[in-house]
Parts: C-alpha cells; structure tokens; sequence
C-alpha cells in the first residue's frame, strides 16, 4: 500500500491545556488507503533539526498505520519541555516519512497554526502516529 503524502493529507493543530501541548491530525481525503510510517518530521519555525520522537510512543512497534478515506490520524507535539534556549515559531513544518527509514513521502506540508507564535524550546518532542488522540497525548501531557 502507498504512503500517504500531503495530496492526500489534511492536516490541522489543535492546542491541548495550552500551547506547548498541540495534537497534529491528518486525514485521508483521498479515495483509497494509504499508510503513514513510524512518525511526522517536524519543525519548528527556522528550527534545523527534526524534533525527536518519544520512542515508547509506537503503539505498534514496525507497523504503519493504515487510513482509510476519511479516518484520521494523531501525534502529539510538545513544542516546549522546559527552560531551555526558547525561540519563538511562527511555522510549523511536517514531513511524512516512506516506508524505508530515511525516505520521505511527498513534499513538505505547511500546518495551520493553532496561535499566531509558538514559544519553542530544545525540549520539543513528538510522538508516533496513533489512530488515538487520547493515547499520543499521555506521552506529552506529564511534561
């Protein structure tokens, strides 16, 4: 089956208790299937690393998660952990990955802020893609 891309994809934020917990959503508005692997890249601002990922956060170990049309999809973003260097973010950037490590699947997706700036920080983390919301931000909302 195909990796999704972002021609399939709509993608949203949304903030969870306050900024720095966002939910990133996407939802298959194609007519067919696709998979998303392992988690999102994302970046953000003019950050110019990936944000780590919380590795215990794959629900299912090796296994991407399928969408059908219109199912959605979930990771959480702590976009802040801490005092750290924090700069401020006026973009978000998401890259879906393919299915081989490494590769990436399609262009890069711009994500609708959920505030006009975001006060980041090296403490940022994300999760895997989860068909759960609730289960993504367990990893996040301790933090």
């Amino acid at each position: 089956m195909a990796a999704c891309s972002q021609t399939e994809l709509g993608v949203s934020a949304v903030k969870e208790r306050d900024a720095r917990h966002l939910v990133l959503t996407v939802q298959n508005a194609s007519t067919k299937k696709c998979n998303l692997y392992r988690y999102p890249l994302v970046r953000l601002g003019n950050g110019t690393r990936n944000t780590p990922v919380i590795k215990d956060s794959d629900p299912d170990p090796g296994v991407p998660v399928t969408l059908a049309p219109g199912q959605e999809a979930y990771a959480a973003l702590l976009v802040a952990g801490g005092a750290r260097d924090e700069y401020e973010a006026k973009n978000i950037t998401l890259n879906l990955q393919g299915s081989a490590p490494g590769s990436s699947a399609g262009k890069p997706i711009d994500v609708p802020m959920p505030v006009s700036t975001l006060y980041a920080d090296d403490g940022q983390l994300v999760t895997y893609w989860t068909t759960a919301s609730g289960y993504a931000l367990d990893f996040i909302m301790s933090k």
